[in-house]
């Protein structure tokens, strides 16, 4: 069965031959030969097939081998036909496919959908850029810039801190307005990626006191009024300074 259908995936134009076989492609196979339901091995090859970047087209095109070869005859070649798949076994490949896509593409979104703070990915990136502008000026990283993190030390959580995390974070965007990375590194944290300039201290006294004024404006924040402003210092390259980025995201 296993043998049968990756021949004719193959033959109905599969690009990656050497990538076809998985452990989803095993379950789907089991469940046949068993006559067991489809749905849930189905969804899972298709959250297979899009894990390892295959596109819809080729998930379904390698499902409408796998029907031909189930439904078919034992020998001699089959034909690969997408549009006689029952439409209950494309939804559910699909449906599996498309999970996994929506979840990756969340993880390449640049902003923050609730306080509008750019990601820690896109930090990243901007370090990156930082880390090779100081390597071709013959400079260290830490010349020129700072990284700033501003955290909310409090229990609270839930509504409260997600609110005081949506004003902490309009009030960085009010007080970083000068070309400035600022990013969301963790639910209750914030970094800002600063040139360093003989203004910098005053600004960041400036952004604290406006966040405390912001949060003691409203009682239901009261438990989130703890700001803290620290500056971490850049590493020498760029993967350890992804290495310190790693462990803002997971500090306590």
């Amino acid at each position: 069965m296993r043998s049968r259908w990756r021949t004719a995936s193959l033959a109905a134009g599969w690009p990656f031959p050497s990538d076809w076989a998985s452990d989803a492609v095993d379950a789907v196979c089991a469940a046949v030969v068993a006559d067991r339901d489809l749905a849930e091995p189905l969804a899972e090859l298709g959250a297979a097939r899009a894990e390892a970047g295959v596109g819809l087209a080729g998930t379904l095109q390698d499902l409408a081998a796998l029907h031909a070869v189930a439904s078919g005859a034992h020998d001699g070649l089959v034909s690969a036909d997408p549009d006689a798949v029952p439409t209950a076994l494309v939804r559910t490949t699909a449906l599996g496919w498309a999970d996994v896509i929506a979840r990756l593409s969340v993880g390449r979104e640049v902003e923050d959908p609730l306080t509008g703070l750019t990601t820690a990915g896109y930090l990243r990136t901007r370090l990156h850029e930082v880390y090779r502008e100081a390597r071709a000026e013959g400079r260290s990283a830490s010349e020129d810039y700072a990284l700033l993190t501003i955290s909310l030390e409090s229990p609270a959580d839930g509504y409260p801190r997600m609110m005081a995390m949506v004003l902490l974070a309009d009030v960085l965007r009010t007080a970083f307005d000068a070309g400035e990375t600022v990013s969301l590194v963790r639910s209750a944290t914030a970094a800002v990626l600063a040139k360093r300039t003989p203004q910098l201290s005053a600004r960041c006294l400036h952004a604290r006191c406006m966040i405390e004024h912001r949060l003691a404006a409203d009682p239901a924040l009261h438990s989130c009024r703890e700001v803290r402003i620290r500056q971490e210092p850049l590493p020498a390259d760029h993967n350890a300074a992804c290495d310190l980025l790693a462990s803002l995201q997971t500090r306590e």
